[in-house]
């Protein structure tokens, strides 16, 4: 069964650093999205890392997923993994997050 995951990532760098590695941070994103993997990601405000909503089957699949993000595997930024079982969720999801 496929649980969600939230994943906070928080940068250890400054912010320079972070964008040198964003376009890598891209293609990894759209990779993962593309597999079914992410549903939803951005920037956290203050721009002091970002949130990912992520599928699996387990929080050992999404550690492994997580070591391949080019901010993790680079040192630029540490990694904190909640898994939860969602037992509710809104009706209209989809109009509440813009489509």
């Amino acid at each position: 069964m496929k649980t969600l995951f939230v994943i906070e990532l928080i940068y250890k760098v400054p912010l320079d650093e972070i964008d040198a590695a964003m376009p890598a941070h891209v293609r990894f994103l759209k990779k993962h999205y593309e597999s079914g993997d992410f549903l939803v990601s951005g920037r956290k405000i203050p721009r002091d890392g970002g949130v990912i909503i992520a599928v699996g089957d387990s929080r050992q699949e999404i550690e492994g997923i997580m070591r391949e993000d080019p901010f993790c595997s680079r040192g630029l930024a540490d990694v904190r993994i909640v898994q939860f079982r969602a037992s509710q969720r809104a009706g209209d999801i989809q109009g509440r997050i813009g489509g």
